[in-house]
């Protein structure tokens, strides 16, 4: 048994059980990644894979039980380099926060300018992705944090804490009749065409459902993952704009009104989230304390060696 079976075990889950793209990602050969899984098979006295013909289709009952100690491995082993560069180069490393667009446009910059300016050797990688997306790269140990709306705390494989919580609100040409109506209704925003984000992204699933309990339909004619696509269409007078309230800035959205509706839809919590049993180095942990300065690193430490607890209060 060694290590470059168990990462083919790993990958073939991740890559839907297609050998070619196993290998490709593996930089190696489809012979070799099919050698290694039956050299594993015959080692163990198992097989791992239900298969038809060449081709592999799924886990067998063994397969699933050895699949999640594959992951733990591997995952201990990663900790074991983590724990080595952390005493060996503690100013030094490669760190990847994966977030989406609307927290690393409003929400990061003066953290990552901190982190920067605190850690100059540290490489900080940024990755933009989908809240879903920014889940799996957690889980595949591809990203050390994710920061997101969605999505996160949803995960059995991550530990998350509150961020921060903010509203949405309304944007509208400085000159739209939804700028002199007072206190606005759903039913008042629902009679204009409506530009908001995408499903699955910055509490859209908050706006849906408020418009729901109303029995409202809304139109939505756009929807844009980038408050600043969003601002840009609603601005040209195409719909009503409903966007996170600090997408909003009053000295260069100057085209744009913003209007607080703070009783029309629910508050937001955006989660910081990291992969339960990772061992975080000191720089990461850094960043968590900046972020989420009331859980202190005690906590944070419990919470992510705690391998299927509960999320903390």
């Amino acid at each position: 048994m060694n290590f470059q079976q168990l990462r083919i075990i790993r990958e073939t889950l991740r890559q839907n059980f297609n050998l070619t793209e196993v290998a490709s990602a593996l930089c190696t050969s489809q012979p070799g990644v099919s050698r290694h899984i039956k050299d594993l098979e015959d080692e163990l006295g198992i097989e791992i894979f239900v298969r038809r013909g060449k081709r592999l289709l799924g886990l067998t009952e063994p397969g699933k039980e050895l699949a999640a100690q594959v992951d733990r491995i591997l995952l201990d082993v990663s900790n074991l380099r983590r724990i080595a560069d952390q005493f060996a180069s503690r100013e030094t490393g490669h760190f990847v926060v994966a977030t989406t667009h609307t927290q690393a446009r409003y929400a990061l910059p003066q953290i990552i300018k901190w982190f920067k300016t605190d850690y100059p050797k540290v490489h900080l990688a940024l990755h933009q992705d989908s809240p879903q997306g920014i889940a799996e790269q957690l889980v595949a140990g591809e990203a050390d944090i994710g920061i997101a709306t969605e999505q996160l705390n949803r995960v059995p494989e991550l530990v998350t804490f509150p961020f921060y919580r903010w509203q949405h609100a309304l944007i509208v040409p400085p000159d739209h009749p939804l700028c002199r109506a007072g206190i606005l209704t759903l039913q008042q925003i629902s009679d204009y065409p409506i530009i908001t984000y995408h499903h699955g992204f910055t509490g859209r699933a908050h706006i849906d459902q408020a418009f729901a309990d109303k029995g409202l339909v809304p139109d939505v004619v756009l929807s844009a993952i980038d408050a600043d696509v969003i601002k840009t269409y609603v601005e040209l007078g195409l719909g009503v704009g409903i966007v996170a309230s600090m997408a909003y800035a009053a000295d260069k959205d100057r085209g744009l009104t913003m209007i607080p509706v703070p009783h029309l839809f629910p508050e937001s919590t955006t989660h910081l989230a990291v992969r339960r049993g990772t061992y975080l180095r000191s720089y990461a942990l850094a960043f968590i304390e900046k972020i989420c300065p009331d859980v202190g690193e005690e906590k944070l430490r419990m919470a992510i060696q705690q391998s299927n607890d509960p999320e903390p209060t």
